[in-house]
Parts: structure tokens; sequence; C-alpha cells
């Protein structure tokens, strides 16, 4: 169906049992790829399991990395530290082990990207060349990271990163949507806003983020070696439609309408000193004070299209694959 099998057709994912992680290994599975994923603590040293050769072993860990890439065309580095803590200590290192795997391979990295390396001066419409000049430890870390990756895309490897505004999705939890506005594995009854009132904000859902990946890899031979896009995803123009359509989907498949309120930042304030997550999280508030828009046109360019997933259809998929509504009936 591509030219997969010319160009090597074995991808190894780095963080596959992640949200994005693992989308973008069922999605290369279903579009005909070889998919190893890289799991620590497996009882076993290999397990198949949904067309995926699971393969025990830590991204921390070079010599785990480097055997797990063995024959792999691709490297899909989705792998990040749970609830937003410890990226200091781990996030560079993690990155530098699947360069090195890459190198070794002569194989393409992919990497799903964020709005953090960009500050103030960049805003409201971020551009893959708008200036990165982050305002957060973990946005400067960001820019470390994708530095290192244009480094070694001119030394034996590819890079193909495609940022997106806040990701949402039907396994993905560790995000603003199943952090901050619902709660899994609970009927929705409120909905909590962190958007400052009137101030438009991005979502992206993960299926369509891991659809734009796989296109872009079946094209890789066509990019230049360090090629990053930009998506548009969801616009919510008044910071309200995210909560909306929620509230649509809740009332359509039986439940009551969910209460809107404003997200508690006060209390975040007062926790944070002790719940690292809640630090992290905080950390990211100047997100939800101005607009932040991605500028999509290199993408168009690129594929003619953007996957794009109709939003309610999407909030739904996110929120049964969370446990907030029952898996059957509408």
């Amino acid at each position: 169906m591509s030219n997969n099998t010319a160009l090597g057709n074995t991808a190894l994912v780095l963080g596959a049992t992640g949200g994005i992680g693992g989308e973008v290994a069922r999605q290369l599975v279903e579009a005909g790829w070889k998919v190893r994923a890289l799991r620590r603590g497996a009882a076993q040293a290999t397990e198949q399991k949904d067309g995926i050769e699971w393969v025990r072993g830590d991204a921390m860990n070079r010599a785990d990395v480097l055997a797990a890439a063995q024959g792999c065309a691709v490297i899909v580095h989705a792998v990040n530290p749970p609830g937003y803590r410890r990226w200091a200590q781990v996030v560079l290192p993690m990155v530098d082990n699947t360069i090195a795997a890459a190198q070794a391979q002569g194989a393409t990295i992919v990497l799903p990207g964020t709005v953090y390396n960009f500050g103030p001066d960049a805003f409201p419409l971020l551009r893959e060349d708008s200036p990165q000049n982050p305002v957060t430890r973990k946005g400067a870390i960001r820019v470390e990271l994708e530095r290192r990756l244009r480094q070694a895309s001119g030394q034996g490897c590819k890079v193909i990163v495609v940022r997106a505004g806040d990701f949402f999705g039907p396994k993905v939890t560790n995000s603003w949507f199943s952090q901050g506005l619902v709660k899994p594995n609970l009927p929705v009854k409120a909905i909590s806003l962190p958007g400052a009132p009137g101030v438009g904000h991005q979502w992206s859902y993960v299926p369509d983020v891991a659809r734009t990946m796989v296109a872009l890899l079946q094209r890789r031979d066509t990019l230049e070696p360090f090629a990053a896009f930009h998506m548009q995803g969801h616009w919510d123009a008044d910071g309200t439609q995210m909560a909306a359509s929620i509230r649509r989907v809740v009332t359509r498949r039986g439940g009551a309408q969910p209460k809107v309120s404003a997200f508690p930042w006060w209390l975040m304030t007062l926790a944070a000193p002790f719940v690292a997550t809640l630090r992290e999280l905080r950390e990211m508030r100047y997100l939800w004070k101005t607009p932040v828009g991605m500028h999509n046109a290199k993408l168009l360019a690129v594929l003619g299209h953007e996957p794009h997933t109709p939003l309610d259809q999407a909030v739904e998929a996110a929120l049964v694959g969370m446990g907030n509504l029952a898996a059957a009936g509408r």
C-alpha cells in the first residue's frame, strides 16, 4: 500500500504504553508495518500482542534501545515522564539514546512535539520557524531536545517532528482534558475550564495526530533531513467549545447536563508544593491566558489535507475510552 518495503518497514515505538505512542503503534500495524515496542517490567523478553512485538527494556538504558532498534527504519520517540515529573532528569537522556539508535540504523526519528518550545513573542499563531524563546523549564528542555534532534539529522538519521496542541483521546490519561476538564472513570457531572474567559485554545485528537505521523512516514524519503510540521487540530475560539461538546455528548448518551465552572487554580497553587504533578501543571498556566494557535500550511502542502475527526465524535470516543461513558449504545 506504500513504499514501506523499499524503505524498510519495521518501526520501534518508544512510549507505546502511553496515549500517543500506543495510537501510533496501532496505526502503523494497520498500515502494514512491522512494529516493535519497548516495555519495562515485561514478564517475558519478547511477546506478540495485537500485531506488536513487545520487547522488555527501558528507554533510559541505551543498550536496551540499541538492541530493540536493530533492523528498524523508524523510531517513534513518544516516551515522556509520567505525570509531567522528572523532565530535567530523563527527557534528554532518553532522546540521546534514541538518536544513538537511529544513527546506528540510519533510521528516521518521529517525535510528537508540543507548544512548550514557544514563548509569548511567537504567539498567537505558531509556524514551524517561529522563534523558540520558552518561559518555562519544560519549554527550555523541549528546545534543547529538538536542537539535539536537528543536529543529529545531519549525522546519519532523519527527523520528523509533528507539533500539536493539547492532546485528548480514548487512552490519553496524562493531559489537561483528562486531568483538568473531566476525571477518568467517573460520570461527567462537572467540567472545569482552565482558560481565561474568551481565550481560544487548541486541542489535538490523538488518533488524528497519529494518522498524520503515519502519512508523513510514508513520504519520509521526500522530506528534508529535519522536517517539522504543525497541526491545526480543533480550535476552540473562545475557550468554551470543548466544554459544550462534552455536554452535548453526555446528554445525548442519556446523562444529566454537566455543570461548567472555572478551574480551581487557587487550589492548585495551595497544593503545588506538596504534589509534583500539580506543580508541573501549574507551570503551564500561561498557555491558558492567551490564544495560541498553529499554522498548518506546510502540512497541507505535503499531505494535501490534515486528518480531522469531527469534534463531537472525537470527544465521545475520548470519554468512552476514559471510562466516563458506557462503550455500548448512543
